[in-house]
């Protein structure tokens, strides 16, 4: 009889916890939803997860350790295992490491890249898992467009590399880097990746609009990228540098804070200031 009442608690208990994890799963569906732009603190790296409004899932570089994975465990309700698009600006360890991870452990369905070639472990790890996976692949080229609704005022759209660069090797694969841009609304975002300031006068030449609101500082703050026109051009409210503490090249250079300083730009570091959350509703946003 005993044994009996046991068993009966046990499946009660059982159902219970089934009915807590069903409404769990149900809050999280329906409550309101803002975009977020997750820049993460993964040392001396880049990882950038975002999240539109209608839940469709980006991560831009995946850092240089696994720390990534530990990151997205945070943002991402522990039953969905699977990524709408991973962008790899370019095949630098401190870019790529991370995504090699996350390729192991979740599901990719769309996988966005320049297909340049390095002649290094990491590389071509990433050229054999991306091949073994059941995603879709794309050569990132200027014009390209990321849409979830139907809408043209929400998208994410490539502004580099101006042609495709696929096949071509190169020994530093920083001035190769995907820029794109993020639209939400009123609301903009400039991801640059690590180029360096001949691409980013390029841009300005060719008259590519890349006004935002907040711009991702190109190259951990490193004196190579960010030219004072460049910043002027962008003219951002909010500046993140993705850099580590204590890291032996000296980033971000105190060439690119003067220059962000003298345009009034709100400066915020992972190596400070931790992981940083942007939230927009298209009109307005707001830092956490």
């Amino acid at each position: 009889m005993r044994k009996t009442k046991n068993f009966i608690f046990y499946i009660l208990g059982i159902l219970f916890c089934l009915n807590v994890l069903a409404w769990l799963v149900v809050y999280d569906l329906q409550k309101a939803y803002f975009l977020e732009v997750n820049f993460f603190d993964v040392g001396q790296g880049d990882a950038i997860f975002i999240e539109t409004p209608q839940r469709y899932q980006i991560l831009i570089d995946g850092g240089p350790s696994s720390i990534i994975l530990e990151k997205l465990s945070k943002e991402m309700p522990f039953w969905d295992r699977s990524i709408d698009l991973i962008i790899l600006t370019h095949p630098e360890k401190d870019h790529l490491a991370g995504l090699i991870e996350v390729l192991k452990k979740y599901r990719v369905e769309n996988i966005l890249w320049t297909g340049v070639i390095r002649d290094t472990s990491g590389y071509q790890e990433w050229v054999r898992l991306i091949k073994n996976e059941k995603t879709k692949i794309k050569i990132a080229q200027a014009g390209q467009k990321v849409k979830w609704q139907r809408t043209v005022l929400d998208h994410f759209e490539v502004l580099y590399p101006f042609k495709s660069l696929e096949g071509q090797e190169f020994n530093d694969s920083n001035n190769t880097s995907i820029i794109a841009k993020l639209i939400c609304g009123k609301n903009s975002f400039l991801f640059t990746g690590d180029a360096y300031k001949s691409v980013e006068r390029e841009l300005i030449d060719k008259k590519v609009g890349i006004d935002s609101n907040v711009l991702k500082v190109g190259h951990h703050g490193s004196k190579t990228s960010s030219a004072e026109e460049f910043i002027k051009e962008v003219s951002p409210e909010i500046a993140v540098i993705q850099v580590g503490k204590d890291n032996p090249y000296g980033h971000p250079h105190p060439e690119t804070l003067e220059t962000l300083a003298k345009y009034g730009i709100k400066v915020l570091r992972t190596d400070k200031d931790g992981d940083i959350k942007v939230l927009s509703d298209g009109n307005n946003f707001i830092i956490k």
